[in-house]
């Protein structure tokens, strides 16, 4: 493209600009073919005033490239894409304000074996994992739930109370057990519920007790509800019927400083019995457990 020399450049009416800000400043030359082409390629580097600048712009330079017999494909799929990411951006965002606030409950799951799953089931395991993410999603939701994120065989959900949290755990569960996967397999899933205040940033939830609840929930095993401490307060002093806790003792996860009182939850048609944690923690020192 040749360039554009000031002198001609200044000759040249506002209407053979694209983009003339509240300044009179003058981008993306439309005058002729080539420029218009230009202008196409620039245009998602161009830093505009608003939103309404912005497609007033690109509107102008449609109807240019429409007059020179452009067909701006390129310009088309990147504007699309750009869409995408804005909506997405958009609904993150939408996401993130309705999530509760201050001290709430985390409830985190992961699936036991999903490599031994995955190499038994072959290409198979992606239905299951989807199917087990739609068992734990529904409810999640039923309960008053919100879904924080789903990662590979993990999925991460928050209450603003505990009693709900609790309810949804023992619901996944007894909904895993009752039903019947391809080849024969069982899927289990261990959970782990932990409550705590923390901060919402535009990333999600940050804070100590998001690390606890990860923590908590590593520990365990498919089948197995855990809770920490705190909701095991909470829980206890309007504890729901048919539902019962068994102290597993005091231990110390690793990056965190205090130790930690372990709970399992026994409710009807859930399993009992499980293997010792799966955490390299030590127990807690006698002077922890007299505090």
């Amino acid at each position: 493209m040749p360039p554009l020399a000031a002198t001609a450049r200044a000759r040249l009416p506002d209407r053979a600009f694209a983009y003339v800000d509240s300044q009179g400043r003058r981008r993306l030359p439309i005058n002729d073919a080539s420029h218009v082409r230009n202008a196409l390629a620039r245009f998602d580097q161009t830093a505009f005033e608003d939103d309404a600048a912005r497609e007033r712009a690109r509107q102008r330079l449609l109807r240019a490239a429409k007059k020179h017999r452009i067909v701006p494909i390129g310009f088309f799929d990147g504007q699309l894409r750009k869409e995408r990411q804005q909506t997405e951006v958009k609904a993150r965002a939408r996401d993130i304000a309705s999530l509760p606030r201050g001290t709430v409950t985390f409830l985190l799951t992961d699936v036991e074996d999903s490599t031994g799953l995955l190499r038994r089931l072959g290409d198979g395991y992606v239905a299951v994992l989807r199917d087990t993410r739609a068992i734990i999603r529904t409810n999640v939701r039923d309960a008053g739930g919100h879904e924080v994120d789903a990662r590979a065989d993990e999925f991460f959900a928050v209450f603003a109370e505990a009693t709900p949290a609790l309810g949804a755990a023992v619901a996944i569960q007894r909904s895993l057990r009752k039903r019947e996967w391809p080849d024969g397999v069982e899927v289990c899933v261990r959970i782990g519920i932990h409550t705590g205040r923390t901060t919402v940033s535009d990333a999600g939830y940050v804070g100590i007790a998001v690390h606890t609840a990860a923590r908590l929930c590593s520990a365990g095993h498919g089948g197995q509800i855990l809770l920490s401490s705190a909701a095991h307060a909470l829980l206890a002093a309007g504890q729901p019927d048919g539902v019962s806790f068994r102290s597993l003792g005091e231990y110390t996860f690793a990056g965190l400083t205090d130790p930690e009182a372990l709970f399992q939850v026994h409710a009807a048609d859930l399993r009992v019995r499980f293997p010792k944690l799966r955490v390299s923690a030590i127990p807690a020192p006698r002077e922890s457990r007299r505090r």
